[in-house]
Order: structure tokens, then C-alpha cells, then sequence
């Protein structure tokens, strides 16, 4: 996720192909990057490629489960909201976090931001 998706290699490359000619780096006799180099910045970009793919379905997937809560909510005149359960998930991700050598705070944001998501979506259907 820290790389941004390509359609195909070639795209990638060229696009980091000036950074790596200035510096001189991994730099074939040509200017551009070295072949090794190249190909493993394809096979890393396929990976990041994936990861953000499986990130999207396990997000859709989370996301029906919690229209499935929305509605639940709805149902029974219960607030969008649920600041316990919200804090005691970030406290659960944060420690995931930490477990995983991921950033606590960059979880902490991107769970929030979830959050945040969720909460609008509980209240458009309690609205509806």
C-alpha cells in the first residue's frame, strides 16, 4: 500500500527510472535501471498489487457486516455510535499493530477512519 498500483511494468519502471538514473544507483550502462532491479520492483509492485486486492474484498466483507449492524441498529432505535465498542477496537488493532511491526497510530488513523465510514452509513439507514 505504500506503492501506488500499476497497470503494467513498464509504466512503473520509467517512472522511477530518473530517480535512480540521478543518484547513479543500480543504473545500467544506458541511464536506466539495471534489469535485476526492474524485475524486482515488478514482482514487489505484483505483491503490493495483491495485498491491496485482498485489503479491498476484506473490506467489502467488513463493510456488509456492518450494514448487517446498521440495520440491527435501525431496527431497534439504537444510536449509529458506540463509543466503548469504537474505543475498545482501536485498543484491540493497536496491539494487532504492534504484534504485526505495523505503525500503532497509522492503525489507530486508518481504523478511525473506518469508523468514521461506518457511523455515516448506520445513520443514512436509520435515516431511510
Amino acid at each position: 500500500m505504500t506503492d501506488q498500483p500499476t497497470n503494467s511494468a513498464a509504466p512503473a519502471a520509467a517512472s522511477t527510472a530518473g530517480s535512480t538514473a540521478a543518484t547513479g544507483a543500480a543504473a545500467d550502462g544506458n541511464g536506466g535501471i539495471a534489469e535485476s532491479v526492474r524485475a524486482e520492483l515488478v514482482s514487489l509492485r505484483e505483491s503490493i498489487d495483491n495485498i491491496d486486492a485482498a485489503v479491498v474484498h476484506m473490506l467489502a466483507e467488513r463493510f456488509k457486516a456492518t450494514q448487517r449492524v446498521g440495520r440491527l441498529k435501525a431496527e431497534h432505535k439504537l444510536p449509529a455510535a458506540d463509543p466503548a465498542r469504537e474505543r475498545a477496537q482501536i485498543a484491540r488493532l493497536r496491539e494487532l499493530a504492534a504484534g504485526a511491526h505495523l505503525d500503532p497510530v497509522f492503525a489507530e488513523k486508518f481504523l478511525n477512519f473506518i469508523i468514521a465510514e461506518v457511523i455515516r452509513h448506520h445513520e443514512a439507514i436509520a435515516q431511510s
